[in-house]
């Protein structure tokens, strides 16, 4: 599900950057909205619109750019200093599993829980799942 939306954003960014052009809409703004600039809003409506305007040829041509897109973000990611990051996480699996986890994954999920418990039942396989995730 988080793909789907990180690549449906892409395509938004990228329809909006190409469709600068189209005339902006002024919206309203409450308490959900309140931390978005009025730009801000109105770009994204404008690309939205945008890409509800593309024949279905063209969406699907601009979805296979964000997905390219996406790819190459996280082969890149994955080129970086990962050696260092690695190494640091794979001693802090084995001194604090679940912080370990939490810092690999970006926030609290399953495998966060999974390895808390495991942590806090039976040190040992805490420490085994974390360097899982973490190295795997």
């Amino acid at each position: 599900m988080r793909k789907k939306i990180l690549i449906l954003a892409i395509a938004i960014i990228h329809l909006s950057v190409t469709f600068a052009a189209v005339p902006v809409v002024e919206s309203k703004k409450d308490s959900a909205t309140a931390y978005v600039s009025k730009d801000d809003e109105a770009m994204v409506k404008n690309a939205v619109a945008a890409f509800k305007g593309l024949s279905k040829k063209e969406r699907k041509a601009r979805i296979a750019d964000a997905k390219e897109l996406m790819k190459n973000y996280k082969a890149e990611k994955a080129a970086g200093d990962a050696d260092t990051n690695t190494l640091l996480l794979a001693i802090l699996a084995i001194l604090l599993p679940p912080v370990a986890v939490f810092l690999h994954e970006n926030e609290i999920n399953s495998k966060f829980w999974i390895s808390l418990l495991l942590t806090l039942l039976f040190w040992l396989p805490g420490v085994i799942y974390a360097l899982i995730v973490v190295l795997g």
